[in-house]
């Protein structure tokens, strides 16, 4: 899943859901449920997500919603195999980046 959110240092909750196309509550859900997301949170409690945080909720979220992991199975797996699924994972997130744009500028032509 190629996920659209411009370079910034912190991103909200919203833009977050937004770009999974999930509703805040399972953002916040997940949070509870995997120590690999820790978002910033300010003096209100509103949660600062980075760009960190980001890569590793596409990383539950491709476990979870596209390969169809419980959430037992993804805690596990990210424990055991992290590094070396992790590292796949960024490879192929970077080439669905690639073919996205090259889609797109044959779209332009």
């Amino acid at each position: 899943m190629h996920i659209d959110l411009p370079e910034k240092r912190y991103y909200n909750i919203g833009e977050v859901a937004k770009a999974f196309d999930v509703n805040t509550s399972l953002i916040r859900f997940w949070e509870k449920e995997f120590d690999a997301i820790k978002p910033k949170k300010n003096a209100k409690g509103n949660r600062k997500f980075t760009p960190e945080d980001v890569k590793n909720l596409q990383f539950i979220y491709h476990l979870v919603k596209e390969r169809g992991f419980t959430l037992e199975g993804a805690k596990t797996h990210l424990k055991e195999e992290k590094q070396k699924t992790l590292n796949n994972f960024e490879i192929i997130n970077k080439l669905e980046g690639i073919k996205a744009q090259l889609i797109k500028i044959k779209t332009q032509l």
